[in-house]
């Protein structure tokens, strides 16, 4: 199969509450009230944590059948260590982005625990979210300005 681009575009008209669209799908993003957002969204790194784990549980229902597990349910949770500080500028230290991130996998299934944790490895390694934050892709920026007539 070839390389396929996926795009999303985010736009913050007026404050930090911003509209992510993609397809013809859309959601807002925002901060905290405490982090001078209006507390209308998700974070970004909140969102970035329900993306790993929706993509983990996606790998593990398309993938269960065919690896022998008899899956009845499956939620993962994510959680993420940062320090806001470091993004803020207050604290020059500090990481800027996650410095932990920590996956509990909630699985119901007619296997044995062996099996699953075996079957739970596979999807560690067949998660393209898991992927490209265990090995970040090349990344580049341009800017677009206006035309002005």
């Amino acid at each position: 199969m070839a390389d396929t681009t996926f795009t999303a575009v985010a736009s913050a008209p007026v404050n930090l509450a911003t509209t992510v669209t993609a397809r013809d799908m859309s959601f807002t993003l925002d901060e905290p009230l405490e982090l001078g957002g209006t507390n209308t969204g998700m974070n970004p790194v909140e969102a970035l944590l329900g993306a790993l784990g929706a993509c983990k549980c996606i790998v593990v229902r398309a993938f269960s059948r065919a690896q022998g597990i008899n899956l009845n349910d499956v939620s993962v949770e994510c959680s993420g260590t940062l320090d806001p500080d470091g993004f803020l500028g207050k604290n020059p230290a500090a990481k800027i982005g996650f410095s932990a991130i920590h996956t509990t996998f909630h699985i119901d299934a007619d296997n044995t625990p062996e099996e699953i944790e075996a079957f739970l490895e596979f999807v560690e390694t067949h998660c393209p979210v898991q992927d490209t934050l265990s090995n970040p892709a090349s990344s580049t920026h341009e800017l677009a300005l206006p035309v002005r007539a």
